[in-house]
């Protein structure tokens, strides 16, 4: 099968036949239909994710089960499945308490794939779908409707269940609280979903770059704000009855957004952290204790796959969810380079590769 490898970080990745095992007990291969370009595989392809090289990287995506390993019950071949990076036992204290995405097994790692010299290939996040097959544990996956376009249906992998989950699981929003998301990216598009379908007003979008506060405007958002405006801090309190936002999410992975994220907040109200930021936050203590403000941080939109994944497919095929709109182009694997590279100048919400 083919692969895209990264052999060294910030180089173009190499389109190459590679070899695949077959999966193991509680596996299942997956012959990957589209993979979208998320900036986690980003930070990966740049060094600052850490992992070692070579490497496939891709974990946003859906296909259809090629093959399944002893003991794997929940799917058969040729279901169609979002493909994730959510990976539980089912029986540690996270994931019997209702929180999967925080699963505390030690999951072995190692490489189902090797290339022609018969170098093993590490995959990012035990999905490395920036290839035609990926092996992955049966957890990591969730049938979809064979209705649901499956182009669409990668996009409730990461980007979707990221943002809107922040939004609905972990922050819980309520009718009429005012929110505000920073960053209007593949992540922060979909925070404005779901506060839109939360009932809040205003939502309020902040991004540099003024055409994304237009397109966040078709997907929920109230309001938008220009992050390099000096008087932004104070757009927001007006907007908020001078007394900040209830709820902000900052989807970007930039510290000094998360700061200026913080000044935008009101009393009692909660920051939620993301967006990937490598760097230390500083900030005073007493400025939590007067206004107590909450800070705190959502994984993965606090997503139970099993049960979050149809909802979302139920909503985006009753109208209630955009994810047509957030595919900006489609590009073959060939091209997948082309499609990093218009992602990384911020020119898509998310590119999709398609096979």
């Amino acid at each position: 099968m083919k692969a895209a490898v990264c052999y060294e970080f910030r180089k173009p990745l190499v389109v190459e036949e590679v070899a695949i095992d077959s999966p193991k007990k509680g596996e299942v291969k997956v012959r990957v239909a589209a993979t979208a370009i998320c900036h986690s595989d980003i930070h990966a392809l740049i060094g600052e994710l850490g992992p070692n090289l070579p490497l496939v990287a891709g974990h946003e995506s859906a296909g259809y089960v090629e093959e399944v390993g002893e003991n794997v019950t929940s799917v058969k071949p040729g279901d169609p499945v979002v493909v994730s990076l959510l990976i539980s036992c089912g029986h540690c204290l996270q994931c019997v308490s209702g929180r999967p995405h925080m699963c505390e097994a030690k999951w072995p790692v190692e490489s189902h794939l090797k290339n022609a010299k018969g170098q093993a290939l590490g995959t990012m996040a035990r999905v490395g779908s920036f290839a035609e097959y990926v092996i992955v544990d049966e957890s990591q996956v969730v049938v979809v409707p064979k209705d649901m376009p499956i182009d669409r249906a990668a996009l409730l992998a990461c980007g979707v269940i990221t943002g809107f989950g922040a939004v609905v699981n972990r922050a819980r929003v309520g009718p009429l609280s005012s929110v505000v998301v920073m960053g209007v990216g593949g992540v922060g598009i979909n925070a404005i979903q779901g506060a839109a379908y939360s009932g809040a007003r205003p939502v309020i979008a902040v991004d540099t770059l003024d055409s994304k506060l237009d397109i966040a405007k078709s997907f929920g958002a109230t309001h938008g704000v220009n992050a390099k405006d000096p008087d932004a801090i104070k757009k927001v309190q007006q907007l908020t009855s001078g007394r900040g936002a209830d709820y902000v999410f900052v989807t970007v992975g930039v510290t000094a957004a998360i700061e200026q994220g913080l000044a935008m907040a009101g009393p009692r109200s909660m920051t939620v952290i993301v967006g990937l930021a490598g760097e230390k936050l500083t900030c005073m203590p007493m400025s939590f204790i007067r206004s107590e403000k909450i800070l705190t941080g959502s994984f993965m939109g606090t997503t139970r796959l099993s049960m979050d994944v149809p909802k979302l497919v139920a909503l985006y095929k009753s109208g209630g969810l955009k994810l047509d709109e957030l595919i900006t182009k489609r590009y073959p694997l060939g091209q997948i380079n082309e499609a990093i590279e218009s992602t990384i100048k911020g020119e898509a919400l998310r590119n999709i590769i398609v096979f």
